[in-house]
């Protein structure tokens, strides 16, 4: 079954044509960074726009570089929410048009569920069940994960999540948009110790974790150093608060390791990318015993390909017909029925 993969939730336009007997045929991702980065964050109705004018032609491209013409397409799959509805509308609109015209089945999938089986995409591919460390834009959750939309919640993110507060601190320490890949490139030159900042709820003996007190001890912290906040200051800043971060995501992923006593885990979402994460968890796991897999750099943001592989997954499995249309811009992953 060939899918082609439409995201469209936020800022980046992705698509893909994913095969369920050989694997991703191609997929191209138009981000919209330089456009909304003059208003230092995501500006809705443009970034809506923005996506009218690059979603065909980046179907046109990816079909194409798939070796394929839109006639041999089995399915289509779309990004039906959470997101900015009119984002998610774009996507919605072309995917269920290009359904209807080719006579093929349309799933909306739900974005987080595409970011969660991510890491299917790559090699080597972990097996159910596993532990899920999702750490994308506003959520920082934890899952176990026995299969497609079998999902339990393990821990939550009770306020700020990790994403939020990368981007937060980013805007404190004036960098630019966007501010999580920023702030952890300024971290690589800063000197460790120099400052402390807390790890919220580390010891709380729960799964659920908190980052909005941590921003605001950073936000003290730079009144604090005031007129002092030189360039150095700022990367050490940068680098304890990447730490902080680091630090409570490891230890809270390893809890949920040994409360389920499963021995994969996989992280997934933009965070997922973070350097500094993926050598604490790589050390962290292979200590315990276990193993830990992410999504390549290019799949840990949005993307096409998630989605096309949760469609065809879906669709594999629901044996998928006909066509449906409507988005979420509100949509919580405990809401997903498991396939049948």
């Amino acid at each position: 079954m060939r899918v082609l993969g439409i995201e469209t939730s936020c800022d980046e336009t992705g698509v893909a044509v994913y095969d369920t007997g050989q694997g991703l045929l191609a997929h191209a991702l138009h981000s919209q960074v330089a456009l909304h980065g003059a208003y230092g964050g995501v500006v809705p109705e443009l970034a809506s726009r923005d996506h009218v004018r690059h979603l065909v032609p980046l179907i046109r491209r990816v079909v194409g570089e798939a070796g394929l013409g839109l006639a041999d397409l089995d399915g289509i799959a779309y990004t039906a929410g959470p997101g900015l509805a009119g984002a998610l509308l774009v996507g919605a609109s072309v995917a269920t048009a290009l359904a209807r015209a080719l006579r093929v089945p349309v799933v909306g999938v739900h974005h987080l569920e595409g970011h969660l089986l991510s890491p299917l995409l790559g090699e080597p591919k972990p097996s159910f069940p596993f532990v899920a460390l999702l750490v994308s834009g506003g959520h920082s959750q934890l899952f176990e994960v026995a299969g497609v939309g079998r999902y339990r919640l393990l821990g939550d993110t009770l306020d700020d999540a990790a994403g939020e507060a990368f981007d937060k601190t980013a805007k404190l320490l004036g960098l630019p948009y966007p501010g999580g890949p920023a702030l952890a490139e300024l971290a690589e030159s800063g000197r460790a110790g120099a400052y402390s900042l807390p790890r919220p709820m580390l010891d709380s003996g729960d799964l659920d974790m908190s980052f909005s007190g941590l921003k605001t001890a950073v936000a003290t912290l730079v009144r604090r150093v005031g007129s002092a906040l030189d360039a150095q200051a700022r990367a050490d800043i940068a680098r304890e608060f990447e730490s902080a971060v680091v630090e409570v995501l490891v230890a809270k992923a390893l809890a949920a390791l040994h409360v389920t006593g499963l021995k994969s885990l996989v992280v997934a979402g933009g965070v997922g990318a973070n350097r500094q994460l993926r050598v604490r968890l790589i050390e962290s796991t292979s200590a315990a015993r276990a193993r830990v897999y992410f999504p390549s750099i290019a799949f840990c943001t949005d993307n096409g390909a998630m989605i096309a592989l949760a469609g065809a997954l879906r669709m594999d499995a629901e044996g998928a017909a006909g066509s449906s249309f409507g988005v979420r811009p509100r949509w919580d992953l405990s809401e997903l029925r498991a396939p049948p």
